[in-house]
């Protein structure tokens, strides 16, 4: 077993926009050796960038690090001091979270998680007030492998050495109590070690085993580090087996991509994950995972304490293809009956493709089990929109579990037109009302992004 030492390396001055983090470093670490990994913290290599946010509130940077703002300042010899200085940089913040934000995650109050462009999911998307001069934030590096591969040449430049960089950042973890360091760039360093194929020491196989050797050596070198030590730089040593020779993938391998990600959708974005998709690709669609978007339906609120959703799941294509051939004549017949061209018919029945080419199919009906009945027409009515509302959103419920489980869906009113059809190819009882049909399928490419909406075009207050 090698034997591994972690330090940290004093003396470094504080980081201004332009410095050379690899000069800074080779001064006060000038005995850095081959196989060293150098653990920095990303906000000196901020800095370093000049990835400052300054209020837009009347404040402005020097370069004395003081602050000034025309509403009034008390100056002493030791600087400036800004009143008001925690609303300004509170502004700065939340402008600069939603810069750097690609998609709110989750959000608790003044907490927002969210990913960044980079692809990290974190607290804040990465913007820190802490450890910068008051009225400014710092944002996480352009790009993160890119600047640990600047200080890595840098060294190797000042000092001849051959080490690898690791820039770290500070993640909180779900279901987990605390922070810890992890790495957001690599540059010469091993990121991931694949254990998978082999076998542990009582010969159970191992298929699941990926250690993200990166992260591991960023938390440790935090250790040395710390948060209020003001040590931004530790050195990792006895794990030369780990740097390479070129820069390698760097941190960007350790971001699991988004069709990998089993939680990639937080409470804040979970709704807008259903989107209506429209081209599938041949991947088989599981069946489990279909029952439990049922068991999400029936989640939904309904009136009565009644139960009025019901699905019909068409699993192989003979049922789905005697289906679809069913309605698509009925449509033929009605459109015919409506004086409708053929060439208008065929460019009509070409939309149903969506259904026909799905490898999946659901059919959701209302059924009016529990429901009251009037002497009033007028109530009745009124209660039979009560139990379609009730399906509706059990419909939605359905289809957004489709998505969060990673399954594309369109839903398609066509069998409301032709019930008696669906009801007997399916063999349905009379009573169950088919409400359209729900092609399930992986998407065939992403969707694409929705038109902008104002939620203030669709309310009104009183």
């Amino acid at each position: 077993m090698p034997q591994i030492t972690v330090s940290g390396v004093p003396g470094l001055p504080e980081v201004r926009p332009g410095d050379d983090i690899a000069l800074l470093v080779a001064r006060a670490a000038p005995d850095l050796e081959d196989g060293d990994i150098l653990v920095v913290t990303s906000k000196i290599v901020s800095k370093a960038e000049g990835r400052v946010r300054h209020s837009d509130s009347g404040t402005t940077q020097h370069d004395s690090g003081t602050t000034q703002s025309d509403s009034g300042t008390t100056q002493s010899d030791s600087g400036t001091t800004q009143r008001g200085s925690g609303t300004a940089q509170r502004d700065s913040r939340t402008a600069a979270i939603e810069e750097e934000t690609a998609r709110v995650v989750a959000r608790r109050g003044d907490t927002v998680i969210a990913q960044t462009r980079h692809g990290f999911v974190m607290a804040a998307a990465g913007v820190d007030a802490s450890n910068t001069s008051p009225g400014t934030v710092l944002l996480l590096p352009e790009d993160p492998d890119a600047s640990a591969g600047r200080i890595r040449r840098g060294l190797r430049e000042r000092l001849g050495v051959r080490v690898g960089v690791i820039v770290s950042d500070t993640f909180g973890r779900p279901w987990r109590h605390g922070l810890t360091d992890v790495a957001i760039g690599a540059a010469g360093v091993r990121p991931l070690e694949d254990l998978r194929g082999g076998v542990d020491p009582y010969g159970n196989p191992l298929n699941a085993t990926v250690t993200a050797l990166a992260d591991e050596i960023a938390a440790a070198g935090d250790l040395a580090k710390g948060k209020l030590s003001g040590v931004p730089v530790a050195v990792v040593r006895g794990l030369g087996g780990l740097v390479t020779d070129e820069d390698g993938p760097g941190g960007r391998v350790l971001v699991r991509p988004a069709d990998e990600d089993m939680f990639r959708f937080g409470s804040a974005d979970v709704v807008f994950a259903r989107r209506t998709i429209r081209e599938f690709s041949a991947r088989e669609v599981d069946p489990a995972a279909v029952r439990r978007a049922v068991a999400a339906a029936i989640a939904a609120p309904a009136p009565h304490h009644t139960t009025p959703w019901r699905f019909v799941l068409l699993e192989t294509p003979g049922a789905r293809t005697e289906l679809l051939d069913a309605m698509r004549d009925a449509w033929i017949e009605d459109l015919r009956s409506d004086g409708f061209s053929e060439e208008s018919i065929a460019r009509r029945i070409r939309r149903g493709d969506v259904l026909r080419n799905a490898p999946y199919l659901a059919v959701p009906c209302l059924v009016m089990d529990g429901s009251h009945t009037y002497r009033d027409e007028r109530r009745n009515a009124a209660e039979r929109e009560m139990f379609v509302v009730a399906t509706g959103a059990g419909v939605q419920n359905f289809l957004v579990q489709l998505a969060v489980q990673g399954l594309g869906s369109a839903w398609v009113s066509s069998t409301m037109f032709c019930r008696d059809v669906v009801r007997k190819v399916l063999g349905l009882p009379q009573n169950w009302d088919p409400m359209g049909a729900v092609a399930i399928g992986h998407p065939a490419a992403p969707p694409r992004d929705r038109p902008p909406r104002d939620p203030a075009d669709f309310y009104v207050t009183r």
